[in-house]
């Protein structure tokens, strides 16, 4: 009997031993893990810009946009214009105009035709308050010697500008299409010429025409508009 009791107390001891070790090792799959280390204050981003590294302080040899534009070459100077060509007056020139910028006076027939440009000295300088008289045939090729039809006088401005609205002239028999002018300033020569259309067919038979002396000419919703520089 006691062996019956030894043995039945090593199985109860065997099996209090089984069941107290899967206790443990049940008890230390369910336990909960240990608590996470608590996170760390947050602190305030960096500023952008001590997070990022500093840009790199103009040099000399690495020149701002600004001064780089500034040590470029200047434009060039516009110096030693060449004289305007002068030319016969013809045997049309009346004196004693009227001053007005228009020519053109109520149903008169003819292309509207703006010229304008200035009157300089060789170094490109203006010439202020320079007088301009102008005259010109009309539509019909015909010059009015009696009275002053397309004939007129002005003044450049402050900076050498004129404006002259007249009409495209017509054809004088033997010259291709031309204007007569004389300019003078205070204390410049006087000048006196005419002004030419380019890809005139009778530009290469009229004997007095110069290429020097075209005006730049466009046509415009309102007719043609030239421009022309005179220097004195």
């Amino acid at each position: 009997m006691q062996t019956t009791h030894r043995s039945v107390s090593r199985r109860a001891f065997l099996r209090g031993g089984v069941t107290a070790t899967a206790g443990l090792l049940l008890t230390a799959c369910v336990s909960p893990m240990p608590p996470a280390e608590s996170a760390p204050e947050p602190t305030a981003a960096p500023a952008l810009a001590e997070s990022l590294p500093a840009a790199p302080t103009a040099t000399p040899t690495t020149p701002s946009v600004a001064a780089a534009a500034t040590a470029l070459p200047p434009t060039p100077q516009c110096v030693d214009l060449d004289d305007t060509m002068e030319q016969t007056a013809g045997p049309y020139y009346t004196p004693n105009t009227p001053e007005r910028q228009s020519l053109r006076e109520e149903g008169m027939v003819g292309t509207p035709l703006l010229v304008t440009g200035r009157v300089l000295n060789n170094d490109c300088s203006p010439v202020a308050g320079a007088i301009l008289d102008f005259w010109h045939a009309d539509n019909d090729g015909v010059y009015d010697n009696v009275g002053y039809r397309l004939r007129g006088h002005q003044f450049a401005d402050a900076e050498g500008n004129y404006r002259l609205e007249t009409i495209v002239p017509g054809l004088y028999p033997g010259r291709t299409r031309h204007i007569h002018v004389i300019v003078q300033g205070e204390n410049t020569r006087q000048l006196t010429t005419q002004l030419y259309w380019p890809n005139e067919p009778q530009n290469a038979r009229d004997g007095i025409f110069h290429p020097a002396l075209v005006m730049q000419v466009v046509e415009s919703g309102e007719g043609q508009a030239a421009t022309f520089d005179f220097v004195l």
